[in-house]
């Protein structure tokens, strides 16, 4: 198992103290997999991400809080949400987390520091206490409160930094590099998305071995949007399907630079003026990834919508009157499906899938 560098392909082990190439490139990874069989699963009683575990990096069974194997819940005749809030930390995040952090029980780290927006921060943070790993967070210092309490529940020590989402980011490298300890990255670390892939095998078991026509999938680092790439290649390399469903990126508008370069039709990501959103979860105006996430977009052949701040509120407001109370970066979701739907009619009554990322009382200030 090595990280490769996406530009000038140098391998690197995987115990690197690097997060990215000398180069500058950033890494994804590389490791033998066997094809999924999908009917042998069916006489298994794992139902957590290590249902998955042979086509996954590593999982430590005393790191994993047997995450995944969410509900999908109707909505309304054709849309289905699914539930990956009912997860330990109450997000999605977990499942990235918990591949993440196993690895690095595996190679002996004993202190990591880590920045975000705040759920992937708290999932790190919940399974790094399981094993003995002392982490460092680091978040905008609008991060809800919440979000802090939790992270510092978990025995965390919490940076608040004063900026932007980028201005977190540069505080947290600037960490690392003075205290050498280990980069938790969710955005660097290739490791999160070969937990974040499993989201779609699940979609596949759900329904009946095929998937929906639409996954509505939100972007600002691109954690989710890089898993549900890997995982659709694999399944169309593996025969189990013949064509990707119609994979549709949501951004806030007033923070949607992947939007702005994808309606441009442009291979690198092009830095616009942005704005904070109530969708903080996607609030990514440099995202490090972006020419990735441009590059994946175009190879599924997906569309890019923007939603505004009013139809993220009336989404979450929507949910919740369907009994689901989730952040608003999860309500931006389903705005974001019915921008699309919207606009592009022939697909109103196709089957259809958003993913409720993060519990509703995340965002409560």
């Amino acid at each position: 198992m090595n990280y490769i560098c996406r530009v000038c392909k140098k391998t690197y082990p995987i115990d690197t103290d690097q997060y990215k190439c000398e180069c500058g490139g950033l890494f994804h990874i590389e490791y033998e997999k066997r094809i999924i069989d999908f009917e042998a699963l069916l006489f298994s009683k794992e139902h957590s991400v290590s249902r998955y575990q042979e086509v996954l990096p590593f999982i430590d069974k005393e790191v994993t809080m047997k995450e995944g194997g969410t509900p999908i819940i109707s909505l309304t005749p054709y849309l289905m949400g699914k539930g990956d809030y009912f997860m330990p930390t109450l997000s999605f995040k977990d499942r990235g987390a918990v591949v993440l952090v196993s690895m690095m029980k595996k190679l002996g780290i004993k202190k990591c520091a880590i920045d975000s927006s705040g759920n992937a921060a708290t999932s790190v943070a919940a399974y790094c206490t399981r094993v003995g790993i002392e982490c460092d967070v680091f978040v905008p210092s609008h991060t809800s409160d919440k979000k802090i309490t939790q992270i510092e529940a978990h025995g965390a020590t919490v940076h608040r930094i004063e900026g932007s989402r980028e201005d977190t980011g540069k505080a947290v490298k600037d960490f690392i590099a003075l205290n050498k300890v280990y980069y938790a990255s969710h955005i660097y670390n290739p490791l999160f998305f070969e937990g974040t892939k499993t989201y779609v095998y699940e979609l596949f078991e759900q329904y009946n071995y095929k998937l929906p026509e639409i996954i509505v999938v939100p972007v600002g680092n691109g954690t989710l949007l890089i898993g549900v790439s890997i995982a659709l290649k694999e399944l169309k390399e593996w025969g189990y399907i013949t064509h990707y469903p119609q994979v549709v990126a949501v951004q806030s508008s007033n923070c949607a630079p992947i939007y702005h370069s994808w309606r441009k039709k442009s291979s690198h990501l092009e830095i616009i003026s942005t704005s904070n959103t109530v969708a903080e979860g996607i609030a990514s105006a440099e995202p490090p990834r972006g020419d990735e996430l441009l590059e994946v977009i175009y190879s599924l052949n997906a569309t890019v919508v923007s939603v505004s701040e009013d139809d993220i509120i009336e989404g979450q407001d929507f949910l919740a009157k369907r009994g689901l109370f989730v952040e608003l970066t999860s309500s931006a979701n389903y705005a974001g499906y019915k921008k699309f739907i919207e606009e592009y009619k022939e697909w109103e009554n196709k089957s259809a899938v958003i993913p409720l990322c993060g519990a509703g009382l995340k965002s409560v200030h």
